[in-house]
């Protein structure tokens, strides 16, 4: 449905005078999309414009308003999208990620040069989505930065690249790891993870959600299954290996009700302000894979009684997103250590707002507030500000320094 507007004033009705105009590039009705919506019409902004992903995959000449506001949004949950980004094939099919990325991030940097051109401003930076959306680069640059992140022999753009199961076993053979998380360089949701273990003589046991067909295709299921076989492994490394690999230690996570536990940290402008804690009877806490959400003030107080910072959490989310200063807002996966002892980061995600029913925490600045509605008063508070960048991207305020969850 459009929405009214009124002839006076050339504005939707209930918008506020000069407030932003956003332009969303996603899926018009998805929960993404709908939430987003939702939350900048309560802060008496215009109704947002949507620009459909496909249309912009397909080549379609992007064209902007000045002042308008820019925010890219998830393509997933789009089947044409899916199709234009990854080609045609089953939709259940892990393979195809290495495709998905030069796609999504082309057409961001497309989106980027229309904002340039057409006086609009951008809240998700090309360039850091295109790190962001690969797990090497985005962990080389989180090392480099001094942000605690598991150990890693493929991390940053000059690691070594494995091109098979055997790349694969030596390199963590000459990092000493004996329990990794293989993982796609460009996946989401854990499709393709595998939390491998090797032993001795050989031995070597892959958990994972993939499903490996009998004609050697990668299937995405949500039943988290075991390879206890050097074959299988092998079979599923080598047909993920041409999408790009990321290797990193296994690092044994605290635990809650006897589940293992990490923290979702979304930060916005700088500024932590909600988090889940999502626990699972598997390595992968992933909730679509059978993981269910925790207890955030139990969590915190495991780290008070391990004699930590309860801050702790919140503090390494923001040093995380201290990397991407363009990027308005990023959820950061938080691993906290057996006992609640230490906290590494494992990864930063450019779309990990989707957290239905979550509120900001206490004190921390968006209290009563959801990630959409944080992000759009972060907009609100500082549109028409004086730091305007003339570059075509939204200034993100930086404090102290900067989905459904899956």
């Amino acid at each position: 449905m459009s929405p009214s507007v009124s002839e006076a004033e050339g504005r939707p009705a209930g918008a506020v005078r000069g407030a932003p105009r956003f332009v969303v590039v996603g899926l018009p009705g998805s929960r993404r999309t709908a939430g987003f919506r939702a939350a900048a019409l309560a802060a008496g902004c215009p109704e947002p414009r949507v620009v459909f992903w496909s249309d912009v995959l397909r080549g379609k000449r992007v064209r902007l308003v000045p002042g308008e506001i820019v925010r890219l949004d998830s393509p997933d949950g789009d089947p044409t999208a899916e199709r234009l980004l990854r080609g045609p094939g089953d939709p259940t099919r892990v393979e195809g990620t290495a495709r998905w990325y030069r796609g999504l991030t082309e057409a961001a940097r497309d989106i980027g040069r229309a904002a340039r051109r057409d006086g609009a401003r951008m809240l998700d930076d090309p360039a850091e989505l295109a790190v962001l959306f690969d797990k090497r680069l985005c962990h080389g640059r989180l090392a480099a930065a001094g942000v605690p992140v598991p150990a890693s022999p493929t991390s940053g753009p000059d690691a070594p690249v494995p091109a098979d199961w055997a790349a694969v076993r030596e390199l963590l053979r000459g990092a000493g790891l004996r329990r990794a998380f293989v993982k796609p360089a460009h996946g989401s949701s854990a499709s393709g993870v595998l939390a491998l273990e090797t032993a001795g003589g050989g031995r070597v046991q892959a958990t994972t959600s993939v499903e490996l067909a009998a004609d050697g295709t990668l299937h995405n299921s949500l039943r988290v299954r075991r390879y206890r076989t050097e074959r299988e492994v092998a079979a599923i490394v080598d047909a993920l290996a041409p999408d790009g690999l990321h290797l990193e230690r296994w690092v044994p996570k605290a635990g809650q009700d006897g589940r293992s536990a990490d923290l979702r940290v979304v930060v916005v402008a700088g500024r932590a302000g909600h988090a889940v804690v999502r626990t699972s009877r598997s390595p992968m806490t992933n909730l679509h894979l059978g993981g269910a959400r925790g207890d955030t003030g139990r969590a915190l107080a495991g780290i008070t009684a391990a004699g930590g910072d309860p801050a702790a959490p919140w503090d390494i989310a923001e040093r995380a997103a201290r990397c991407f200063p363009r990027t308005l807002s990023v959820a950061v996966d938080v691993l906290p250590g057996t006992g609640w002892r230490t906290l590494r980061v494992g990864e930063v995600n450019a779309f990990g707002d989707l957290l239905p029913g979550l509120f900001g925490a206490p004190g921390r600045g968006a209290e009563g507030l959801n990630t959409w509605e944080t992000q759009v008063a972060a907009v609100v508070a500082e549109h028409g500000s004086p730091a305007d960048d003339p570059a075509g991207r939204a200034p993100v305020p930086v404090s102290g320094g900067r989905g459904e969850v899956r």
